[in-house]
């Protein structure tokens, strides 16, 4: 039997030359799609897949990679497996289908889910003689196509370095926190203040709209003078005074990372009053039909409610 030493030295030495890694990336969402393209532009990606065919062979076709649509001769054939996964459920049942082929090989999960799931799948993933980092990003859809997006990665630092010099061509840094599920908590620590600035950010719009500001002094208050004005609010300030709710991350992740937050607080005995409020407020929105849209649609529960009270 292999003992986690050896699988870390064996792998080590397997990937240490960068020419020989085959890199495949299963997910391509709003994210996994992104990265996938920074990773094809810089000629590291081998293949994809995706659980839309159309999606993974459209891809091919534009960037030139290979696709299958049978996800487990996508782990058999390639070295290095990124998935980009929505949630807890798709995760568990990505890696149930594809950790029998997991021998000998890494996987670099960034999607943001709970850290306990992270860690289940990844001792899963090392029985059977593989590697699972977990890597969630910090930042947008927009970030990732900038390259501007940081990446939280725990796992064995043992190959930190590799899984490192592949994510840096789809991020400005590449940061090793711990072990497995420590990138997770460091993404969801980073989500909880996200989601409250967020909903905070809107409520104070509205309150300045209703007292009689116009839009362009509003903008001009929240990014030209405030002491707060952040990356946050020079992204989301203009898509609440242009209504434009195009999505970089959506309601329903948005949602989706405070449920968690709150969860493990749950778990673990903490008390989390403002992402519960927070919680509420994005469930609100999907509620109102905005799920799907940006996350600065949370402005519009604050408007329907104050146009109520007019």
């Amino acid at each position: 039997m292999i003992t986690g030493y050896s699988i870390c030295f064996y792998l080590t030495v397997r990937y240490s030359k960068r020419d020989t890694m085959r890199i495949a990336l299963i997910g391509l969402g709003i994210m996994g799609s992104r990265i996938s393209v920074n990773l094809a532009g810089a000629g590291m990606l081998n293949e994809v897949y995706d659980r839309k065919p159309e999606k993974a062979r459209d891809f091919s076709g534009k960037y030139g990679v290979k696709y299958d649509e049978k996800i487990e001769n996508v782990v058999r054939d390639n070295d290095i497996i990124i998935t980009v996964l929505y949630n807890d459920d798709s995760v568990n049942d990505v890696y149930e289908r594809i950790i029998p082929y997991s021998g000998k090989k890494i996987f670099v999960d960034m999607s943001t889910i709970s850290p306990e799931t992270s860690i289940s799948v990844s001792e899963k993933v090392r029985e059977h003689n593989g590697l699972m980092y977990d890597a969630p990003v910090i930042g947008t859809s927009v970030m990732i196509e900038k390259k501007t997006a940081n990446i939280l990665v725990g796992g064995d630092i043992s190959n930190f370095e590799d899984i490192k010099n592949i994510l840096i061509k789809t991020s400005a840094n590449v940061v090793y926190i711990g072990n497995n599920g420590y990138g997770l908590y460091a993404k969801l620590m980073n989500n909880l203040f996200l989601g409250t600035y967020m909903s905070t950010l809107a409520e104070s719009f509205v309150f300045g709209e209703m007292m009689g500001l116009d839009d362009k002094t509003i903008s001009e208050i929240f990014l030209k003078f405030s002491n707060i004005r952040s990356p946050t609010s020079e992204l989301k300030v203009p898509k609440m005074t242009g209504r434009d709710y195009s999505v970089q991350f959506s309601v329903r992740n948005m949602l989706k990372d405070l449920e968690i937050v709150q969860e493990e607080g749950r778990k673990h005995h903490i008390p989390l009053p403002e992402s519960a409020i927070g919680s509420q407020l994005f469930r609100a929105a999907m509620a109102a039909g905005y799920g799907e849209e940006d996350a600065a649609a949370v402005f519009e529960v604050y408007r329907s409610l104050a146009e109520k009270k007019k």
